[in-house]
């Protein structure tokens, strides 16, 4: 409860700083990754001597590889750079001691360690957190798909499954845009802007912080803040996860994939209106992607395609 009164405080004083001068929307992306880069620092000071941790690799052929790592700062694709080119490169997430960890995390102690591809017996866990961070990206294009003078915000976009058809990030564009509908041409510009941040092939950083360090992030951003005190609030260790893709910095409840260049085909399909909301016209864009390890041919991407133009509401 402490903590919960103490993130309302906090968010109350960063709302009304922000109220007083909107920034542009280069100006919020630099604050985010200033105070991200800030805290990624912080972290890393606190191992100032190496410790060494051993890492027991599990998975076929791994049985009996043991590594020596270095504790809070070596992490499983540290670990996967010690084996084979095969497993840096198709290594989506990790299992650290049967938990979800994302590639970059830190090690912190001992451990058991199976590195987790698109093409295990079972991937549900890696094609949710593939479909995840496929509307990370989405929500990284739009905010800068639009002149620095119309605001975007992100909303807390629905955890769809995969069966769904089409993974969804749920945005409030400025107010002169209510009547703004997306052309076909306005989607393909979309799609064009996730291609590229597919081909830098850019790093999901993970960073778990505390709510205050996340209310500072997000400091521009009343919807956001609300949502990082619901999340601290539903965390039994009142922290939370941040990512860092480029100079975008986004939160997530759940572990994103290693980085963008493990998409192939990508695709934004629709832009929906949801209607008035507490923020403004609350809209949901709609995409598609498949791995680069599964491909599709095109009439069965085409079949694809649209379904995933049809509005995806929650379950």
């Amino acid at each position: 409860m402490a903590t919960k009164s103490g993130c309302i405080f906090i968010q109350r004083r960063f709302a009304s700083a922000a109220a007083a001068v909107r920034p542009s929307a280069a100006e919020v992306r630099s604050h985010r990754n200033a105070v991200f880069l800030r805290e990624q620092s912080r972290q890393r000071a606190l191992f100032p001597r190496i410790e060494k941790i051993e890492v027991s690799m599990q998975g076929p052929g791994l049985e009996g590889t043991l590594l020596v790592m270095n504790k809070g700062m070596s992490t499983p694709l540290s670990c996967a750079r010690h084996l084979t080119e095969y497993h840096v490169t198709s290594s989506v997430l990790a299992l650290v001691d049967g938990e979800l960890w994302p590639l970059h995390k830190p090690l912190m102690d001992s451990c058991a360690l199976r590195l987790l591809t698109f093409k295990d017996r079972d991937p549900t866990a890696v094609n949710q957190a593939f479909w995840r961070s496929c509307s990370a990206l989405l929500g990284q294009v739009l905010e800068t798909a639009f002149k620095d003078d119309f605001t975007v915000e992100l909303l807390r976009s629905p955890d769809v499954p995969v069966t769904s058809g089409a993974f969804c990030c749920d945005v409030v564009l400025d107010p002169q845009l209510d009547s703004w509908a997306p052309s076909q041409e306005s989607l393909r510009s979309l799609t064009r802007g996730a291609q590229l941040l597919i081909h830098l092939d850019l790093p999901f950083e993970p960073l778990d912080v505390l709510p205050s360090v996340a209310l500072e992030v997000f400091s521009h951003n009343k919807c956001k803040q609300e949502e990082v005190v619901k999340m601290a609030s539903e965390n039994p260790t009142g922290t939370l996860q941040l990512y860092r893709c480029g100079d975008h910095v986004l939160l997530s409840s759940s572990p994103l994939v290693a980085r963008t260049g493990l998409c192939s085909q990508f695709e934004v399909t629709a832009l929906h209106s949801l209607g008035s909301g507490p923020w403004g016209l609350h809209r949901r864009a709609q995409g598609l992607s498949l791995p680069t390890q599964l491909q599709a041919h095109h009439t069965v991407w085409n079949k694809l395609r649209k379904r995933a133009e049809k509005l995806v509401r929650k379950s």
